[in-house]
């Protein structure tokens, strides 16, 4: 049986709205049910539910934001692509709340309201590539600089040294992503170059942002505590120090910071471009000649990654 291209069209957009609804109405599902123990959870990955977000980051979300009685929240969240996964999504369906999302991919306003009914609240989209030097401008030009609710950061790159131009409590909640493989002990991150490109550094799509435990400790000079991370460990919880554990989470037990660091993601790619799927020790060997930053030392001086392990001397 001939089918038009025209209705294929037609039956692909009637079965997306469908799936979506259905995401939606399941995951509000889950949470009214989980919103009944919120106040007995011990452990973070408990909570870990994907509705719009990549991962199971919708349900830990939800679960602080709710502790903390954040009911509709001021956000930020910088690199959503273009909206259909993200941390955001699931927030800006529910409660109608003022957020501001911002991804260097062309084109952005257009494919995000493609995945999104813009009129649920007051979404401010910016088509930018975030760097140290205009994070500070890009916030305050938008009037998004002060009383946020929820951080979100993920833009595969340079992370860390976005993070470190953010002011002192800059947040409420954080949500931050990670390099797993750069492992739990050493504090390392990508230099802080202009454009930066994950793929185009390595190959491998494996050199970028950085580890859990650098990550950790520039929050807790910005004034905030590290909760735990997500199942898959690549995104990483926090909660400013204005708003204490033993008030406000105080059956929580904290994640170690070095067990959680690692993660089982087989993501690399070849010099063709190609999923690899390399594991375990052969990730951290695939990039052993990139040069990062060794916090511990000197934090304007790039070094090769094999000088920092000891299994490379």
């Amino acid at each position: 049986m001939y089918i038009s291209n025209k209705f294929k069209y037609f039956l692909i957009k009637i079965l997306s709205k469908f799936i979506k609804s259905i995401q939606y109405s399941i995951g509000m599902s889950h949470i009214a049910n989980m919103r009944f123990k919120y106040k007995k959870i011990k452990n973070i990955n408990d909570l870990d539910f994907k509705i719009f977000s990549q991962n199971g980051e919708d349900g830990i979300i939800d679960y602080l934001l709710y502790s903390l009685k954040i009911q509709k929240p001021k956000f930020i969240e910088i690199g959503v692509g273009d909206y259909s996964e993200c941390n955001t999504r699931f927030i800006f369906e529910r409660t109608s709340p003022k957020g501001l999302i911002i991804d260097c991919l062309k084109n952005l306003e257009k494919k995000v309201k493609k995945n999104l009914k813009l009129w649920k609240g007051e979404l401010t989209i910016v088509e930018k590539f975030i760097n140290s030097k205009n994070i500070i401008e890009t916030l305050n030009t938008n009037n998004f600089y002060n009383k946020i609710d929820l951080f979100s950061l993920d833009i595969d790159g340079i992370d860390y040294w976005v993070l470190e131009k953010l002011p002192k409590n800059f947040s409420k909640i954080c949500v931050i992503e990670y390099n797993p493989t750069f492992g739990g002990k050493k504090k390392i991150t990508v230099p802080n170059i202009n454009n930066f490109d994950r793929s185009k550094y390595h190959y491998s799509n494996l050199c970028f942002g950085m580890s859990l435990i650098a990550l950790t400790e520039l929050m807790k000079k910005k004034k905030f505590y590290f909760v735990g991370t997500n199942i898959l460990r690549n995104n990483a919880f926090f909660i400013s120090d204005e708003y204490p554990k033993n008030k406000f989470f105080p059956k929580l037990k904290i994640q170690n910071i070095e067990k959680n660091a690692y993660s089982n993601i087989s993501e690399s790619r070849n010099k063709k471009k190609e999923l690899n799927y390399l594991k375990g020790a052969s990730k951290l060997d695939e990039i052993s000649n990139c040069e990062v930053i060794d916090l511990s030392k000197n934090k304007n001086k790039k070094v090769k990654l094999k000088s920092i392990f000891d299994k490379f001397k």
